[in-house]
């Protein structure tokens, strides 16, 4: 049988190690390995080739669909998942496979002969789509209602006198929850970041950083909105939005 190139995305190293060991010892030629969507993105647009994709699906910055809706051509993917539901879904609407974390090697042959019979074939801009979850939505307070708004509208959170506010840049919204916990337990996928003990940051919103005082730094998420880091936040804070910037 043809010795299969391959490439493994995915932003835990053990398990990117892993599966690489996994798919070297099943016979097949690991061409490369990356660490996150962004990556992926520009290995892609650089024109490189492989017989098939191992896709983690949950990653910082761009999840693996969100980088395939993004990419013009890319080969055959299988993803890799934690999360069951993902999986089901992009299996029953791909027929490309899918393997579940950990990856064990009686199901990594079972893939490996399906992807030798060609019983893989590319997703549709449609069905890519139909991937998607719906948007994560919240309550807000309105006059003596409430409407229902999109995470991905808000820069942030604040809390303040036992309210949480969902923050659109300088537009604040009152919300149900008391607690930021709370916030980061109804959206425990998002990438959240605590940046003070009263702020938690959507990474994705922010839009640069300047320094504060030593060791620490400002975000800024729309033009005169910038929010103070905690000196013990400010290393991780500055890892993570760079790793969400391409």
């Amino acid at each position: 049988m043809k010795q299969l190139k391959t490439l493994v995305v995915d932003d835990e190293p053990l398990a990117r190690e892993r599966l690489s060991r996994l798919l070297h010892e099943a016979g097949c030629l690991v061409v490369d390995e990356l660490e996150d969507g962004i990556a992926l993105l520009k290995w892609l647009k650089q024109g490189n080739q492989v017989d098939v994709i191992f896709l983690d699906i949950q990653m910082p910055g761009l999840n693996g669909m969100e980088v395939l809706a993004e990419a013009e051509n890319y080969p055959p993917v299988v993803f890799v998942t934690a999360y069951s539901e993902y999986a089901v879904r992009a299996f029953e609407l791909a027929a490309v496979d899918y393997l579940l974390k950990p990856v064990f090697p009686d199901r990594l042959t079972k893939c490996l002969d399906r992807l030798q019979e060609r019983l893989v074939r590319r997703l549709s801009p449609s069905e890519m789509r139909a991937l998607f979850p719906p948007p994560a939505r919240f309550p807000v307070k309105a006059g003596e209602g409430e409407v229902f708004m999109e995470l991905s509208t808000i820069t942030h959170f604040e809390l303040e006198n036992d309210h949480v506010i969902a923050c659109r840049g300088r537009n604040r919204h009152k919300t149900r929850w008391s607690a930021l916990s709370e916030v980061e337990q109804a959206f425990p996928d998002e990438g959240l970041i605590r940046i003070q003990r009263h702020q938690l940051l959507r990474p994705s919103m922010a839009i640069g950083i300047r320094p504060m005082a030593v060791g620490r730094i400002r975000v800024m998420v729309v033009q005169g909105v910038e929010l103070p880091v905690s000196r013990a936040m400010t290393p991780r804070v500055k890892e993570i939005l760079r790793s969400v910037t391409p």
